[in-house]
């Protein structure tokens, strides 16, 4: 390419902007042309041109379907529902964001800031689970992009999934970072009480500073403690999930966090080491960069160490833990401190025995 071309739908001052986790903004893998900014003497992002934060815009997701499946070994579930593709929360290291290059988007600053909302969820999901070939199980609801980002005060696509799940009688566990999903408790705890629901609530830190800049627009950990013993208080089964674990950064705080929520009443726990598949690892690295100067060569380092010479391993059974030396060391840290502290100790399944579709009963009597 000739030079870099000022474009701040596409661009970026790759320098933090307040209440974004990237700052940069590279052209999504699958596009035609990349653009590359150069020093040709001019000043760039100095001049007052470039806004000064990107706005959030939030477009209608035309989708046919809303159940997603997998077949991965390394999560408990086949099937999930995410009602938003991109999140506002702008947490760098998110796993989900390459997959806004199948949208034409960037891995950056556009997947923060250019969400798309299923409007049509409810719907869907409804039409879904009425068809006479579909057979329940454990539903995971917020896995890739969260429910509960600030647009669901608004749009309340996550609601409306979940009172069709209640009218089903249809298990739903959670995963979110949010204490937003205590507006739900009306709809949780009932099904809670019937082994329909159970919530994981993912806190990566319990210092507000380190989370403000590694995930900007979420909850405070504080929040989110706050929301565990809520939901511990409504019969909610609840867990926490430490991740992801960074090292040299947050995988200090590994026995704490667990601790804090062990006290405020989740009963379960997980972890994952950080993720860094295709252009997160360019992400989390200007993120280092910016925020804890030095320390990216110790952070990657130390991941490389963990898949086997890279810096990230797709292979199910290795890519959410790793393997080696400080593999092994994070995962004896956690079991000892999971077992000094008395979580995990049960597991029961969600039911889905109670699986109905609303009206069925009284539809097959209509035939006689």
């Amino acid at each position: 390419m000739g030079g870099f071309q000022h474009d701040p739908a596409r661009g970026g001052p790759d320098a933090p902007i307040k209440g974004r986790g990237a700052f940069s903004n590279r052209d999504g893998r699958y596009e035609p042309r990349r653009t590359e900014r150069v020093d040709d003497g001019w000043p760039a992002w100095d001049d007052g041109l470039l806004p000064a934060a990107p706005r959030t815009t939030v477009t209608p997701d035309r989708a046919k379907t809303v159940i997603a499946r997998n077949r991965s070994p390394d999560v408990g579930f086949d099937r999930s529902i995410n009602p938003y593709r991109g999140c506002e929360h702008g947490c760098i290291y998110c796993f989900a964001r390459p997959t806004h290059a199948y949208l034409g988007l960037s891995a950056g600053l556009d997947f923060e800031t250019r969400l798309f909302a299923k409007h049509d969820a409810a719907l869907l999901l409804r039409r879904e689970l009425s068809r006479p070939g579909y057979r329940p199980a454990e539903l995971a609801l917020g896995v890739n992009t969260d429910a509960y980002q600030p647009i669901e005060r608004r749009l309340r696509l996550t609601r409306s999934v979940l009172e069709v799940l209640a009218e089903f009688r249809h298990p739903v566990a959670i995963v979110t970072k949010s204490h937003a999903v205590l507006r739900d408790l009306d709809l949780l705890a009932p099904m809670a009480a019937e082994n329909l629901a159970k919530v994981c609530i993912s806190v990566t830190t319990l210092d507000p500073g380190l989370a403000r800049r590694m995930e900007p627009r979420a909850p405070a950990p504080a929040n989110r403690l706050r929301a565990i013993e809520a939901l511990a208080a409504a019969g909610v089964p609840v867990s926490v999930l430490c991740a992801p674990m960074i090292p040299s950064v947050n995988d200090v705080e590994l026995e704490r966090i667990l601790e804090a929520a062990r006290d405020r009443g989740a009963t379960g726990a997980g972890y994952v080491l950080l993720r860094v598949p295709l252009e997160i690892e360019g992400l989390v690295t200007e993120w280092l960069e910016a925020h804890r100067p030095g320390q990216a060569k110790r952070v990657f380092s130390l991941l490389r160490q963990a898949h086997a010479g890279k810096a990230y391993r797709s292979e199910f059974g290795t890519r959410m833990r790793g393997t080696g030396p400080y593999a092994d060391m994070l995962a004896q840290r956690f079991a000892v401190a999971v077992a000094r502290l008395g979580l995990n100790r049960t597991s029961r399944a969600l039911d889905t025995t109670k699986f109905r579709v609303p009206g069925a009963a009284d539809r097959q009597l209509s035939l006689f």
